[in-house]
């Protein structure tokens, strides 16, 4: 398949949808900004209010444009809800890699099996249909449940990127790189994570 930034994917089984993210959807997600700002206490330019939200999505919509990112809004169709975002990003269709985040969820969605089932759709489609060879995964090394949850769907531990960014309060983070490949998605982690996702 060839990956064409201007076409509308839609990844969905029966617990979610990801579809491509637009400024349509603000509305749709203010409620997080407003009600919920601690979900980006990890991480600076978090869209913590409504100013930050609609500079959030402009960013998210330019870097699309720019063709190295591909923004997902993530619908719960179990609760029938808009339960946050994710995207693509860092795309290198030339070297055939790219890196999974900018991953938020509303509170009410946190711990369930929807962010399994995000990232089964998005691997499948970026190993299966995409054709990919790498994707990466980075966070706050001090974020241990966004670590984990990465490890759980069954990413690597690649290494620690010193000093590498700011959080919230502006302060210096070390960030962790993990990864799946796609030797590794074939022969044992696409089949681990579907079972889990099937409980």
């Amino acid at each position: 398949m060839t990956f064409n930034f201007k076409d509308n994917y839609i990844l969905e089984n029966e617990v979610v949808r990801l579809e491509p993210l637009t400024m349509s959807h603000f509305d749709s997600l203010v409620e997080f900004s407003i009600n919920e700002p601690e979900i980006w206490s990890f991480n600076a330019n978090g869209p913590d209010s409504r100013e930050n939200l609609n500079k959030y999505i402009e960013k998210a919509l330019s870097q699309k444009e720019k063709l190295v990112e591909y923004p997902f809004i993530v619908f719960d169709k179990i609760k029938n809800k808009v339960a946050g975002s994710t995207r693509f990003y860092n795309i290198s269709l030339e070297t055939k890699n790219l890196e999974i985040g900018f991953t938020w969820y509303g509170k009410e969605f946190q711990g369930t099996l929807l962010n399994k089932n995000c990232k089964y759709l998005l691997l499948e489609f970026a190993f299966e249909k995409m054709n990919l060879e790498r994707v990466g995964f980075r966070a706050n090394n001090l974020n241990k449940r966004s670590i984990n949850a990465m490890k759980s769907i069954g990413c690597v531990e690649e290494g620690v990127l010193r000093n590498f960014s700011t959080d919230a309060k502006g302060e210096r983070i070390d960030a962790i790189v993990l990864s799946i490949i796609k030797s590794e998605w074939f022969t044992g982690t696409k089949e681990r994570l579907k079972e889990k996702i099937s409980t």
